[in-house]
């Protein structure tokens, strides 16, 4: 792993939102994005919305995604 974080921003439920993860991350999420068709904005929307618990940090939540999409391979 690279190490470095890459921040990108996003507008969720109206408010602008930055989420910092590995970039190694931000590929596997963007692959799944490409798989299912759509952007990487609607993946994140997704994600947000699926939370369980709403105290889970979104980034925390789109690495525990990004791992899931790992195991199913």
């Amino acid at each position: 792993m690279a190490g470095h974080l890459v921040k990108r921003s996003f507008t969720l439920a109206g408010h602008r939102t930055s989420i910092a993860l590995e970039p190694e991350f931000w590929a596997a999420l963007e692959a799944e994005a490409a798989r299912r068709g759509e952007n990487l904005l609607r993946l994140v929307l997704a994600a947000d919305a699926a939370r369980d618990d709403p105290g889970l940090p979104l980034a925390s939540a789109l690495r525990v995604l990004a791992l899931r999409i790992a195991q199913r391979g």
